[in-house]
Formats: C-alpha cells, structure tokens, sequence
C-alpha cells in the first residue's frame, strides 16, 4: 500500500506547481513556464539519486533500447502536456484549467478500450460519458475573443499527453531489475536531462528574451521546480508499485487541492458550473476504474 501516500504527495505537490504555474504564465509565455518546470528540478533529482545510492547502495542498472525510448517518449509527451496546460490556464482559470487536464484517465481507458484491448464494461462506458458532461461544463461558455472548441481542445490534447507520459514512465521503470526507489530517480534523472537539453536548446536558438524573463524571477522558477521535481518522483513511485488507473483515480484528489488554492491563494472566483464539472471528473474516473477494483 506504499503507492497511496506517494500518490498522495504526488497530487498536492503537483496542484501547487501548477498554482505556481499560473502565476509565472502571467509574465512568460509557455515554453518558458515549462521550462521552469524542469530546470532545477535536474540538479535536485541527481542530488536525490546521489542520496539515494549512498543511503540504499544498489548496481548501476544497464539502460536498455527500450528504456531509452521510454523516457524519450515520456519527456516529449511531459513537455507537450505542460506546454498545453499553460496555454489553457491563459485562456482559462486555474481551476477550468486543471479539470480539462484531468481528463487523462477518462482519454487513457478509452484508448485503452479502443486500440490496446482492455474491455470496459457498463459502469466504465457510464463513467466516460459523465466524463464528457463534466469536460463540457468545464469549458465554459463562449466569450468574446475565445474559441471554445480550441479550448476543449487544447484541454484534451494536455490530458492526453499526461496519459501517455504516465503509461511510458510506468513501462521504463519496469526495465529496470533495481528497487522501486532507485528506478523511479534514474526514470525522473534521464526524463529531466532529456527535457532540459531540449526546451534551453530551443529558447537559446528561438527565444532567448523568455529565458532572461525566468532568470529575473528566480525565486518562482526555483519553487516550480522544487515542487515539480517531488510530485514527478511521487507519481513516478507511485506507477512503478501500482497499476496507472488506480494511481490515477486516487490521484483525482488534486481536484480539491486545486479549488482550496484556487479560491485561497490565487483569488480566483470558482463557479458553480465549475465545481460541478470538477466533482464530476472524479465521479467518472472512479466509475471507469471501479470495476477492476472490486474484481481484485
């Protein structure tokens, strides 16, 4: 049962990074916010795998083809999923923003369903369909200058992505013959270097205006990171033990993490449609999973 506060941790730390988000998405556009995201969060996941060796000595792993592809994959779909959600959060609230995104485990069991041949039964098709009643209440109605359907979209397209990062972390963990700590830091170390290199190599080539806006708010930047580099291990922790759909269910308590910061940090007014749609999201993932559950 060590996968429960992992998870635990995992959606608080992560409900505040993305507060955190909010705030610099105000000042920087997107790639920069996620590159926030991943910047210090290197040092201080290699100074974690460093502890973690000299507190729990184990082997240096052989990194397999498909690790490597794993991670890859993992970071790119981690970037893109950031990268949408910080595009969502300045087109919607913070708490719109996080419901959209949380669409990911209704998107993973659909594609689970349709292309990977896990068969959803009744209650787990209910649970799509309240899904896609809370996906729309969360959208909002049309305002001057806003697109509803690229919002919508752009909301699933991050909750995607988050899918696909989960299920491509969980399979590279499982390449790895070392306790669940030690392949959950060296999946986050590699993951990490892979979006670093990628997002500073296109900001020094493309936007290197947006890097100097990160290096005058330094204080913010190291904060993101810090809570983005604890809520990545946790999740990462937490998918090496369990099964992804399980985490991902009990990880929807983010939902109300979300509405506390929403409504007393941020200051943002949370509608009724709102909390209705977020209530919602957690309904339907625990209808779409709640049959493995009791089966076990």
């Amino acid at each position: 049962m060590l996968w429960i506060p992992f998870t635990l941790a995992a959606a608080f730390t992560q409900a505040l990074r993305n507060a955190q988000q909010k705030q610099l998405s105000r000042e920087v556009n997107a790639i920069g916010v996620t590159l926030a995201r991943f910047i210090w969060a290197l040092p201080l996941a290699a100074i974690y795998l460093a502890l973690l060796y000299a507190i729990a000595p184990a082997a240096i792993p052989q990194f397999s083809g498909r690790f490597i592809f794993d991670v890859s994959a993992a970071a790119v779909t981690q970037i893109l999923a950031t990268a949408l959600m910080v595009l969502l959060f300045q087109r919607r609230s913070y708490t719109a923003g996080v419901g959209l995104a949380k669409s990911e485990a209704l998107l993973a069991a659909m594609l689970g369903s349709m292309f990977f041949g896990a068969l959803l039964g009744p209650v787990g098709w209910l649970g799509i369909a309240v899904g896609s009643v809370a996906v729309w209440l969360l959208k909002g109605r049309s305002k001057p200058g806003s697109l509803d359907l690229t919002t919508l979209l752009v909301g699933l397209g991050s909750g995607l992505c988050f899918a696909l990062t989960t299920l491509w972390i969980r399979d590279a963990c499982h390449q790895l013959d070392l306790p669940f700590m030690h392949t959950a830091a060296w999946a986050l170390v590699w993951t990490i270097s892979i979006q670093v290199a990628l997002l500073t190599g296109w900001l020094v080539l493309r936007d290197r205006p947006t890097l100097l806006r990160l290096w005058q708010r330094p204080s913010l930047v190291f904060r993101i990171s810090l809570s983005s580099s604890i809520a990545s291990l946790c999740w990462f922790t937490a998918v090496n033990l369990e099964e992804v759909a399980l985490v991902k269910t009990l990880g929807q308590i983010e939902v109300f993490f979300t509405l506390l910061l929403s409504q007393h940090w941020l200051k943002e007014q949370v509608s009724a449609r709102e909390k209705l749609g977020l209530l919602l999201i957690v309904a339907s993932a625990v209808l779409v999973v709640a049959p493995s559950l009791i089966s076990r």
